[in-house]
């Protein structure tokens, strides 16, 4: 389970009974299940199709600090499945779980697409990727500019004679 976004639970959170509502929970849990399934699946046009039974566990009240975790439990041909927990910080008590979020992957159309991952991405894989299409990207244009100078000597050679 990767424990990523922390929240600090404020008046403005709290129910009457003075817990944190689990609507804002709720909320928050599916903007970060939402953003981790965009890492996973590179593109940021997935939508929550389905999120199984919600299970309470213990409270949040005003003043703690709470942590967000995910983790991808299966990979489909256009979806990703997530398993999430909530857990206080300090405390590391589990105050929610859900053990199923489908997100589905949608292609420039609204439709879902086949996105091709098979297992997790960490974070440096993804930082990696990005490093190697920065380096590819500078020695093109390294490669270009070379070119280009060559054609202006080229042009020059012959504008002499």
């Amino acid at each position: 389970m990767n424990f990523h976004t922390r929240k600090w639970v404020k008046p403005e959170d709290l129910n009457p009974n003075g817990t944190l509502f689990g609507g804002s929970l709720l909320r928050w849990i599916d903007e970060e299940a939402a953003i981790y399934a965009i890492c996973q699946l590179d593109n940021q046009r997935v939508v929550t199709k389905f999120i199984s039974e919600i299970n309470f566990v213990s409270s949040a009240r005003q003043g703690d600090i709470i942590e967000l975790g995910m983790k991808a439990t299966h990979f489909g041909r256009t979806s990703i499945t997530l398993r999430a927990e909530v857990r206080n910080k300090i405390t590391r008590k589990s105050i929610l779980t859900i053990e199923k979020m489908v997100f589905v992957n949608l292609g420039a159309d609204g439709v879902p697409a086949p996105h091709g991952r098979e297992c997790i991405r960490y974070a440096d894989e993804a930082y990696e990727r990005y490093r190697q299409t920065v380096q590819t990207s500078a020695d093109a244009t390294a490669v270009a500019a070379a070119n280009e100078a060559q054609r202006q000597a080229d042009n020059e050679d012959t504008s002499v004679h």
